[in-house]
């Protein structure tokens, strides 16, 4: 039986520093300040590549044979590995063949035939891909760079450790890394736990893409039937022979999060860095927070490595929208009221000076209406205490901070068409972003006039931009051009807009 790979010696002697950079261990202040600890972030999006992935790439290419390295590589990947793969065959003068799926985003494919990468795209998904490396493998000679199991790439990615332990020479509570294959925690962990055992490795992956967690847990690897591709860098179904081996023996737990605790953690980056992770490169993050709100930490020195800034463009607004639910500084709520006027302006004084971020309503019902609506709080505590004060005041709520498909669709679908409200006038307003704005509207606006369409979103700019149905009767036309004037907000009259005509009225 060959004995296992002497990690700490190979880490030590792992050639890494040809393309990789050693990346700061930077001090998270306002993340720090929020927590009641000291959080460390291990910049690997700092890399050439964005990612730490260049470092095993390049770490097994060049502990190649020269024959080896003379026929070329091939790898299989979409992403960061891709890169890494690429950038290495460049440096070290040879050819490096790229097979990815033929989904992958145009962006993705010229980044890697940029740095030299021969790009074959196979396959509607990885796995179609990777049958696809391996085949041409054998057929032309290649040597396959796998993206985590392997040795020479573990120890590459063991380098990480190394540098975390040289930056920061006071005692670390706990490190947390981003797990998708195993590749970077196993590296991380065989090297920290042999120089300092009382450090804790902490795991973390997306709660659709739990391979490990759940490897771990049944002793053995588990291969899952389908993965969530939103934290698409750490997405496998199942976890390599050799890191799973090392995650057993060295890793301490293994925490799981979701897609909104991922959100606010790429948020939490931005505000202390200005950098902008992908959702993989922001797990440890989420992780940490998470790990350190389920312990009651304080006062612990804790580092989270920031794995990869290769963002896709389009997830901006996603992460966005969620990434304040992901904080709990707000809650989503679906309030009931009387459908008669004054309703909205009672719900929105037992609201007081709490912050509205959203509010979408559609007349649709004599007798009683459903508006979705989000508010600003603190924490889940006060959703519920929110909920409970509503209740109080004859204005049933039902809480969708926690609703999947209220936050990813039905947000955006609330309205369709009014039969019942005659003589409706549509405006669109641009509202000062400050509380008392709304309440000055409701407090200007006749108690005859009813509110049959309301639609805000708080954007985190100066200006909130509102879209406004109201029911005025002909014969109070100049009385309300005067409501307009008196109001002295921005406003624009949408009332014949074609798409109001073709979906709301």
């Amino acid at each position: 039986m060959t004995a296992p790979p002497d990690y700490l010696k190979k880490i030590l002697n792992a050639q890494v520093y040809d393309v990789a950079e050693e990346t700061p261990l930077d001090f998270a202040t306002n993340l720090s300040a929020r927590t009641h600890n000291r959080i460390f972030l291990k910049r690997e999006d700092m890399q050439p590549v964005f990612s730490f992935k260049i470092r095993g790439a390049y770490n097994k290419m060049a502990n190649l044979s020269p024959q080896a390295l003379k026929r070329g590589v091939i790898c299989a990947s979409a992403g960061n590995h891709a890169q890494g793969v690429a950038m290495s065959a460049q440096k070290l003068g040879v050819r490096a063949v790229i097979v990815m799926p033929v989904s992958t985003p145009q962006i993705k494919v010229d980044a890697v035939r940029a740095r030299g990468g021969e790009v074959v795209l196979a396959g509607d998904s990885f796995s179609d891909a990777y049958t696809h490396a391996k085949e041409l493998e054998q057929s032309e000679q290649l040597t396959f760079v796998h993206p985590f199991d392997d040795p020479d790439v573990i120890a590459g990615q063991g380098t990480i450790g190394m540098e975390i332990l040289r930056a920061h020479a006071r005692p670390i509570h706990a490190i947390f890394c981003c797990v998708g294959g195993g590749g970077l925690i196993a590296g991380v962990a065989a090297y920290v736990k042999q120089l300092r055992p009382d450090t804790k490795i902490i795991g973390v992956e997306a709660e659709d893409a739990e391979a490990m967690t759940r490897s771990l847990e049944r002793g053995e690897r588990v291969l899952l039937e389908q993965v969530g591709l939103f934290a698409d860098g750490a997405a496998v179904k199942q976890v390599g022979e050799e890191t799973f081996r090392l995650c057993r023996d060295y890793v301490d737990e293994m925490i799981v999060v979701d897609n909104d605790a991922i959100c606010a953690a790429i948020k939490d980056v931005f505000e202390d860095t200005r950098s902008i992770l992908e959702p993989a490169g922001a797990l440890a993050v989420a992780g940490a927070k998470e790990y350190i709100k389920r312990h009651k930490l304080r006062d612990k020195h804790i580092v989270a490595i920031a794995s990869g800034a290769n963002m896709n463009f389009d997830r901006l607004r996603f992460v966005a929208e969620r990434a304040e639910l992901g904080e709990q500084r707000e809650a989503v709520l679906a309030v009931t009221i009387p459908e008669r006027p004054g309703s909205f302006k009672k719900f929105c004084a037992v609201l007081g000076n709490r912050n509205i971020t959203e509010f979408n309503y559609r007349y649709a019902d004599a007798a009683e209406a459903h508006i979705f609506v989000g508010v600003t709080v603190h924490n889940r505590g006060e959703v519920a205490r929110l909920v409970e004060m509503l209740e109080r005041h004859e204005l049933p709520a039902i809480d969708l901070t926690d609703n999947e498909m209220a936050k990813t669709h039905v947000r955006y679908m609330v309205g369709g068409r009014a039969p019942k409200a005659t003589n409706e006038l549509l405006y669109r307003f641009v509202f000062p972003e400050r509380p008392g704005a709304l309440m000055n509207f409701l407090s200007n606006l006749r108690s005859d006039w009813n509110i049959s369409l309301f639609h805000y979103r708080n954007h985190g700019s100066d200006f909130g931009r509102v879209l406004v149905g109201m029911q005025v009767p002909p014969e109070d036309k100049i009385a309300f051009q005067d409501f307009l004037d008196r109001l002295g907000y921005q406003y624009a009259d949408e009332t014949l807009n074609p798409t109001y005509r073709m979906f709301l009225a």
